[in-house]
């Protein structure tokens, strides 16, 4: 890799690791509602005129089928159910448990329509990075607490799933232009509800710059550093980012938020982490039903179809 596509994977590490900090201030004073519908406002404030510009957004439009399933999936859901599960969870436990999606996803490519092979290996790394879900479940989550796992497992499948969609459905369209649009119907969307929770007194700086800075560095600029890092390294380097995340977020939660980091988290994090570097890697044994059928080309990975989380 070059300087540039280092610095950029490292601004990339940090810029998607610090979300879960972020959503934790904001939610102690701001309805998950409300969050969602300032981050995307604001990170289709800024984005839209660039895909504008550029005219990526008339093509976008003629796939709104899929491109709604997607923002429902990748966007809607998930942002609002993080907020929920952050209000009872802290930041560092958050992001740990979204870490699992690689291994979600690997699950969902074997027994969906592709039947993708897993090996060994990958089956391994499904039962380790399991155990190590049930280890921070079981050590680091109490019993009124299940209802914000449930809301991280929801999370973790739309995670998972908006990448298939993105392959199947939008992989020719200019990945801005995706993002750009999708912010700004879900910012729609969540318009009504988003202001009927807003808090009646505004919010503490602190809360308010939280969400400005969720929406404006964590999404926006993210976005556009994101597309300049697969340009630089490649698609399959820059989903490697996906497993230093969840450290920068428990680094930022313990010192920053003052959570605990207990044993049980760190051993939770090295078996997910290890289980989704695992649970991800490539079949080393043919898919013999792949090989029974007649060789069809397959379409490069697109940008934005790689189970990169974005919290």
């Amino acid at each position: 890799m070059t300087k540039r596509g280092w610095l950029l994977f490292a601004a990339m590490a940090v810029i998607w690791g610090v979300p879960y900090l972020l959503i934790k201030v904001a939610v102690d004073e701001v309805a998950p509602s409300t969050l969602v519908l300032a981050r995307t406002a604001l990170g289709a404030a800024l984005l839209l005129p660039i895909a504008f510009a550029r005219g990526q957004v008339a093509a976008v439009l003629r796939r709104w089928r899929p491109l709604l399933l997607f923002t429902v999936i990748e966007i809607c859901v998930p942002w609002l159910l993080l907020g929920f599960a952050e209000q009872r969870l802290s930041s560092s436990l958050t992001g740990l448990l979204v870490a699992a999606v690689p291994m979600v996803g690997a699950l969902l490519a074997r027994f969906g329509p592709e039947r993708e092979h897993l090996d060994a290996r990958r089956l391994v790394g499904l039962v380790v990075g399991l155990a190590g879900v049930g280890a921070l479940v079981g050590f680091e989550v109490g019993s009124g607490d299940v209802r914000a796992v449930l809301a991280i497992a929801v999370v973790s499948i739309g995670y998972a799933v908006a990448p298939m969609i993105l392959a199947r459905s939008l992989s020719d369209l200019p990945g801005l232009g995706v993002v750009a649009v999708s912010l700004g119907i879900a910012g729609i969307a969540y318009l009504p509800v988003g202001v009927a929770q807003a808090p009646s007194e505004w919010p503490s700086g602190k809360a308010v710059l939280a969400v400005v800075v969720l929406a404006v560095l964590c999404t926006a600029v993210a976005f556009l550093l994101f597309f300049q890092l697969i340009a630089e390294v490649g698609a399959a380097r820059s989903v490697v980012i996906t497993y230093v995340n969840p450290a920068v977020a428990v680094l930022l939660g313990v010192v920053v938020l003052d959570e605990k980091f207990t044993v049980a988290t760190g051993v939770g994090f090295l078996l997910i982490l290890t289980g989704s570097v695992l649970a991800t890697a490539r079949s080393t044994a043919p898919d013999r039903a792949a090989d029974s059928a007649a060789p069809v080309a397959k379409p490069s990975p697109p940008v934005l179809a790689q189970p990169v989380p974005e919290p």
